[in-house]
């Protein structure tokens, strides 16, 4: 194949990889342009967005699969590699870079691996990663054997078909990852309230909060919704959409994040008893569509809340005792199982946040833009 043809296209190296059940590019931070404008300009052309089908790009027309990543060589003392996420919409013209995503965090090992950023060690290797949008820092754990980067392997989440090589993620300090604490309102739990559609309040309890993720915990049954419903049917309710959206924009005050109806969080979620031997059952947003399973750290943020005392999932969740504990998250594909630990001299402060994913590249090349970009 010729690919020394003129043009007025250019590549830019990237690699396309499944992290967690979610999907996009990642590139080397060196291959994209430094000004971050121009950077966003590139990431649109690459994905197709702004179209709700991103029919012109890598995208699939779906918010899980309208991520990127970009890696680096870490300069931080102890860490070897520097992480920033990017999450598109099918229909924006905006790249968010403040959140964390936890699936893509999966992929960055494999993906600095295979484009040599870091020696591959024998039997496992581990990296620490620093997640530019938040700060946050994690330890990942890749299957290496014979110096072999592994991708086949046992492993099974729920949401991706088959099973894999397992990437497992320690993360280190995932409290008030965009908020400023974990409990951004200084409350376990909170009242909103915001007009319906016939101009009568609606008054809900809410826990707001942050362990990775903001998000907005609310109760199905408070909605008058059973928590348990298909995506595809919550996804056609608009009337529950539309009153999720002004809990959303009135929480974002709430939780020192200002206006956020341009912005990708904080994450609404829907929380019911368990119905397949979980701990708790979610329906979750992200933030306008609902998710098929549910993002990794909010999967974090969701456990962490069923641990807290007097927080919304109260009286749902079917928790034992201690303070440390493996928090099973049902979703509408299965479950996410999170490892959870709280500091016994303060309950509200999580120690250890553990979990397991699994990762795969899909394709190794260039993704084409047009040259003026």
């Amino acid at each position: 194949m010729n690919t020394d043809i003129d043009s007025d296209q250019r590549g830019i190296p990237c690699m396309l990889l499944r992290g967690g059940t979610s999907r996009g590019p990642f590139f080397l931070e060196a291959d994209l342009p430094a000004d971050a404008p121009a950077r966003d300009r590139v990431l649109l052309a690459a994905m197709g967005s702004p179209d709700p089908r991103q029919i012109d790009g890598l995208g699939g027309g779906h918010p899980l699969t309208s991520k990127v990543g970009i890696v680096r060589p870490s300069t931080t003392p102890g860490v070897d590699l520097d992480f920033l996420f990017g999450q598109l919409q099918p229909a924006s013209d905006q790249v968010d870079v403040t959140p964390n995503c936890g699936n893509m965090l999966a992929a960055v090992l494999p993906f600095a691996l295979e484009r040599g950023l870091l020696p591959i060690q024998e039997g496992a290797t581990s990296a620490r990663i620093l997640t530019l949008n938040t700060g946050m820092q994690c330890d990942v754990t890749v299957q290496t054997p014979g110096g072999k980067l592994r991708y086949g392997g046992e492993a099974r989440i729920d949401g991706v078909p088959g099973t894999a090589a397992p990437v497992a993620i320690n993360f280190l300090d995932t409290a008030g990852s965009v908020c400023a604490s974990l409990l951004p309102t200084g409350k376990v739990r909170d009242t909103l309230q915001v007009a319906e559609g016939n101009g009568e309040p609606l008054i809900l309890d809410a826990t707001c909060i942050d362990n990775g993720m903001p998000m907005v915990l609310l109760r199905a049954s408070d909605l008058q919704r059973s928590g348990y419903e298909a995506v595809a049917e919550m996804n056609a309710d608009v009337q529950l959409k539309q009153t999720l959206e002004a809990l959303r924009c009135a929480a974002g005050h709430l939780m020192g994040l200002g206006d956020v109806s341009a912005r990708s969080y904080p994450k609404m979620c829907l929380v019911a008893p368990p119905r397949d031997g979980g701990t708790i059952a979610t329906r979750c947003f992200i933030p306008h569509v609902c998710h098929d399973a549910i993002g990794v750290l909010a999967a974090v943020t969701v456990a962490t809340a069923c641990m807290l005392e007097g927080s919304i999932t109260e009286g749902i969740a079917q928790v034992g005792g201690g303070l440390a504990q493996s928090v099973s998250v049902e979703h509408p594909t299965g479950e996410f199982s999170v490892d959870l630990e709280l500091d016994p001299d303060n309950p509200q402060q999580v120690v250890r946040a553990a979990l397991l994913r699994t990762a795969r590249p899909i394709m190794r090349g260039e993704v084409l833009i047009p040259q003026t970009l």
